[in-house]
């Protein structure tokens, strides 16, 4: 039970810092959401929203800071 309980924090920190980062990514005006590619579609009762470049930059960005943290900890 002590792992999971470790799990479970190290979870929580990290959406944390995620909803850290997106806050003062907000502030700061970036475009994320508003991306070429970002589809939105808006009918008489229903708005659908797709954020598919946002989530190719995330993508992007994320298989970096991954790769460089698997290289950094051999």
């Amino acid at each position: 039970m002590t792992d999971l309980g470790r799990i479970l924090i190290g979870i929580g920190l990290l959406l944390v810092v995620c909803g850290a980062v997106t806050l003062l990514l907000g502030r700061t005006g970036m475009p994320l959401g508003r991306l070429p590619g970002d589809f939105a579609w808006r009918g008489k009762h229903a708005t659908v929203y797709f954020p598919l470049g946002t989530s190719i930059l995330i993508s992007v960005v994320l298989t970096v800071v991954f790769w460089v943290l698997s290289r950094w900890g051999r």
